[in-house]
């Protein structure tokens, strides 16, 4: 089986696409780098549950480094930017090169992202940033009714599903 680093938002998106991996002859290592999430509290929440997903699938988990003060600066002057905009491009450019670095770090030759799964995340920019870097190979995990079965399988898994993408941008104002 060929391996595949899966850089991993949280443990729904993840659910199909690691389903779908690995019925493509995949051999998928989950890398849980967000250090865009905020609070820290919710951090942990999403970790414990792509660590639930990962014990399901029995498939190694790596956890990389929580510096929201870095990726702060990384954002810097998008941070009013509407969802979707520049902080958003941003934010997929951070993830991805690290992603792509740990990859070369793990001598694991591929690199994906569950990002694509989502209805509300632009796949092209995602492919258009990913491609950019050293072992990017493109899946729209969207494509094949993916968010749905990524829903499936959250409600199957008892996993938690936010409201919110990760930063604190991204939370939704009560109306």
């Amino acid at each position: 089986m060929k391996q595949i680093l899966v850089h991993t938002c949280c443990a729904p998106c993840a659910s199909a696409s690691v389903e779908r991996l690995i019925a493509d002859g995949w051999q998928p290592v989950l890398y849980f780098y967000m250090p865009n999430i905020f609070p820290f509290e919710e951090f942990e929440k999403r970790l414990f549950y792509v660590q639930k997903l990962a014990d399901y699938f029995n498939i190694q988990l790596i956890v990389g480094d929580y510096n929201h003060s870095n990726w702060l600066g990384a954002i810097k002057g998008t941070e009013s930017a509407p969802e979707g905009g520049a902080r958003c491009e941003l934010c997929y450019k951070t993830l991805l090169e690290a992603t792509s670095h740990k990859a070369q770090e793990l001598g694991i030759p591929h690199f994906c992202t569950t990002l694509t799964i989502s209805p509300h995340k632009n796949s092209k920019k995602i492919e258009e940033i990913g491609s950019q870097y050293k072992g990017y190979t493109h899946y729209d995990f969207k494509k094949q009714d993916g968010y749905k079965r990524s829903i499936e399988l959250s409600k199957e898994l008892d996993l938690y599903r936010q409201c919110y993408c990760a930063c604190e941008f991204s939370i939704r104002k009560e109306e």
